[in-house]
């Protein structure tokens, strides 16, 4: 039995090498447009969800004390960039959730015994920890405002060395 020579399929097989080859390569792009793009939705669906939270928080709060004038109904916390690199949006929001957490005591005191609640929320929170995925985060609080029942705290959030303690 004669077999043939393998010349004459040779472009066959570089053909058929290149079309594989194409087929993995488009495979692996749209897998990562696809991940990039699940990414993005999922970084937006946790930011809303807990924006969602703050704002329930919020209504219960209004609701609960919309009869009362001088008492802190809402509690905003606002980040100020420190003037290194940005943090990740994620990551700002989950400590500014944390703090949150840590700040609602606060809700439904008397406006005016502030400086008796802000010495003590300063000395609490001020220079605190907060870890967030693994990595220890340092929480500067700026400024302390209470106006029309809305307390309003700006904070700097400063990454912690690794090597630090």
């Amino acid at each position: 039995m004669r077999v043939p020579p393998f010349e004459r399929f040779r472009p066959f097989y570089q053909a058929t090498s290149i079309f594989l080859l194409g087929m993995i390569v488009g495979s692996v792009f749209y897998n990562s447009l696809y991940h990039a793009s699940y990414n993005k939705l999922w970084h937006t669906n946790h930011e809303q969800q807990v924006e969602i939270q703050q704002l329930k928080d919020d209504i219960n709060s209004l609701k609960k004390y919309s009869t009362q004038t001088t008492v802190i109904r809402e509690i905003k916390i606002r980040a100020e960039e420190n003037g290194k690199a940005p943090l990740d949006a994620l990551i700002e929001r989950e400590i500014i959730k944390l703090m949150g957490e840590d700040l609602a005591p606060l809700r439904g005191r008397n406006v005016f015994d502030i400086d008796t609640d802000s010495r003590l929320t300063r000395s609490l929170l001020d220079d605190k920890i907060y870890t967030v995925r693994g990595k220890d985060y340092r929480i500067r609080i700026r400024t302390m405002l209470v106006m029309e029942g809305v307390l309003q705290i700006w904070i700097t959030i400063s990454q912690m060395d690794a090597n630090a303690g």
